[in-house]
């Protein structure tokens, strides 16, 4: 087990690259050099704990998706199902746009082995979210996680300059189809 120092370094260092590449963008320039000093370490901790580039994308990535992962079941704890897949989407779009800017920055080989990572467990997520949906009746019976990735993967093909505007209202459009019929409430 790494020292306390060492894991707060790390951590310090993958949220300053999840910032640096959700501000860039799929196109924009990732400077190692800006994340360890907006982490507040030198290079050489940045190298140690991540010797290359697509090592610290891929954490930052993998980070990410166990984040959204673990949330799932978390929301459902504290909020109506269908609240909670709303709550939920918000974080997807987070994600999705932290996604593209690590897809954009690494190499295929490792972009197949980020995508093996993500997909089973989103999916788990997920499920366990339409499920409760499901059993609360507010959730439409006909659709599942394969349904709502397939059709959230819209997210990846967003220009930079449409982000802000467009992400989080098709993700609501998307929640409105997956409303039970007949189910006007926000819960």
């Amino acid at each position: 087990m790494p020292r306390a120092d060492a894991r707060n370094n790390r951590a310090r260092i993958v949220e300053a690259a999840r910032d640096a590449i959700a501000l860039a963008g799929p196109d924009g320039e990732l400077r190692l050099n800006a994340i360890a000093q907006k982490a507040g370490v030198g290079q050489g901790t940045l190298y140690r704990h991540f010797p290359t580039r697509a090592d610290l994308l891929v954490e930052v990535y993998r980070h990410d998706v166990d984040e959204l992962v673990a949330v799932a079941s978390t929301l459902l704890e504290t909020e109506a199902p269908f609240t909670a897949l709303a709550l939920w989407f918000d974080r997807v779009a987070d994600y999705a746009r932290v996604k593209r800017g690590v897809f954009a920055a690494v190499e295929a080989s490792v972009w197949k082995d980020l995508s093996a990572h993500s997909l089973g467990p989103i999916g788990e997520a997920l499920t366990l979210l339409l499920d409760a949906g499901r059993s609360a009746g507010v959730i439409r019976a006909d659709v599942d996680a394969a349904d709502v990735i397939s059709l959230i993967g819209f997210l990846t093909r967003l220009e930079e300059t449409d982000w802000d505007v467009r992400a989080r209202h098709l993700l609501a459009i998307v929640l409105d189809g997956l409303r039970a019929p007949g189910d006007g409430s926000e819960s």
